[in-house]
């Protein structure tokens, strides 16, 4: 293995300096070479295997260190590469931890460590040759499938299905849908039919930071599964003076098939919704999302994949996670918080697709602010991780993952628990078995304004 006292012109361990990120090189034909794919694979795993310090994030790296530990050298030549190294590339989800909050050898340092995109090479190799199976492709396809399962007809048999013996044990059997997941409902009133057609009242109140007045983008999860949270958006932004309007024919953000590494139909959704929200952008807009994951997607993996592309940009800049808003607002006397009931205690858990977008715990700082309100702050994977914990074959693991949490929430004993990604929070009540339930953040502020 590389020395780690090697000599470099580069980022040294322990020197400052933030990482570095560099574009995703992925309509290079090389980007699909699986040899080429497999040096890369040797060389970091290599490092990972003599740095060690991402073993608590996640099980892909657990999963590494013991299969190379087993071989009789020691060293990853030893490893059987097309059983171990797929099944490390399967168990990463993306998360982008290891990248922001554990590794030292990130760019700028010499040996270029990106694990998250090297992962996402990987699951792209695989995608191209054919090797995604039938279940992650339909879980993936979550504008489809919210579609069909929210014809008024379809979602009551589907949602009767989800919470029954028999239903899960079909899922099971045919999808590998391990039968003890979580599974949300579907709505056929979505979010897009609940505020078709909404007009605001307010006039955009510009500062520094924030035009004022903010186009919702409402995501898959929030459309189909629970349009409860755009609803308490809109109700405490347009409370706060911030004009709202849904972003229609709002196409899926295109993290889901990130993860799968169908990166084709990454840039179909693309090149629906850039157009769409560059414009709302040019009309003054700033543009929020709900759900942490769909952010991030906007802020930060759009603008790797397409680097060239002055729209891409335009949107990533005038993209928010809806706390970050609205701190940006508060600091300039631009929130109102004449709040009107308490909320007690609250176990907070901060998701990791939020943590990595490096913008500090604002949800905190905007809930801190109600009187008798006291947050507690848990920053831990929950386990859930997108597609990743309803899987047959990782739902387990998912669990485990997340145990941790679940123990904060339990001796925290606070009045709520919540997380701004709604699945990470239903992940938590399920490890919780004690028949309550997440409250959004969103939902919890609209509380304290008794709206």
């Amino acid at each position: 293995m590389a020395s780690e006292d090697s000599g470099s012109s580069g980022r040294r361990e322990g020197a400052p300096g933030a990482p570095t990120r560099h574009p995703v090189n992925w309509q290079d034909p090389d980007f699909y070479h699986e040899e080429a794919l497999f040096r890369e694979l040797d060389r970091v795993f290599d490092i990972c295997h003599g740095c060690r310090r991402c073993f608590s994030l996640c099980n892909a790296f657990p999963l590494l260190f013991d299969a190379i530990d087993e071989t009789a050298s020691g060293e990853p030549a030893g490893l059987d590469r097309q059983t171990v190294y797929w099944d490390v590339v399967d168990q990463c989800y993306l998360c982008d931890m290891c990248f922001m909050t554990k590794c030292p050898y990130v760019p700028p340092h010499e040996w270029q460590v990106d694990v998250p995109h090297l992962m996402l090479r990987a699951k792209a190799v695989k995608h191209k040759a054919g090797k995604s199976r039938a279940r992650d492709k339909l879980l993936t396809s979550t504008d489809w499938v919210g579609r069909l399962a929210g014809i008024p007809v379809v979602a009551g048999v589907v949602n009767a299905a989800n919470r029954s013996r028999p239903g899960r044990a079909l899922l099971d059997q045919c999808l590998g849908v391990h039968p003890a997941a979580h599974l949300p409902d579907y709505h056929s009133r979505t979010l897009s039919k609940r505020l078709a057609g909404h007009q605001s009242d307010h006039s955009a109140r510009a500062s520094a930071e924030t035009r004022g007045r903010v186009v919702l983008f409402g995501t898959c999860y929030g459309n189909y599964n629970e349009p409860q949270l755009g609803e308490d958006l809109l109700a405490v932004f347009e409370h706060n003076g911030i004009p709202v309007q849904v972003m229609a024919h709002r196409h899926c953000c295109g993290m889901p098939k990130l993860e799968l590494g169908d990166l084709d139909a990454v840039r179909q959704a693309m090149e629906h919704n850039i157009p769409v929200l560059a414009q709302y952008v040019d009309q003054e807009w700033d543009v929020v999302a709900p759900v942490p994951s769909c952010v991030l997607m906007f802020k930060q993996e759009l603008p790797l994949l397409f680097p060239a592309d002055p729209r891409v940009a335009k949107v990533r800049d005038a993209f928010f996670d809806p706390f970050e808003y609205l701190a940006l607002r508060h600091r300039r006397g631009l929130l109102n918080t004449d709040f009107k009931r308490a909320l007690g205690s609250v176990a907070y858990h901060v998701p990791c697709h939020l943590r990595v977008q490096n913008i500090g715990l604002k949800t905190r700082d905007i809930l801190a602010l109600v009187p008798g309100t006291r947050i507690e702050v848990i920053e831990r994977c929950s386990g859930h991780d997108g597609t990743y914990g309803v899987k047959r074959e990782y739902h387990d693991t998912a669990m485990k993952i997340g145990r941790p949490v679940v123990g904060r929430v339990k001796k925290a004993q606070a009045r709520h628990y919540s997380s701004d990604c709604p699945m990470a929070g239903h992940q938590i009540a399920q490890g919780l078995n004690d028949g309550s339930a997440p409250v959004h953040p969103l939902t919890l502020l609209r509380q304290a304004y008794a709206l």
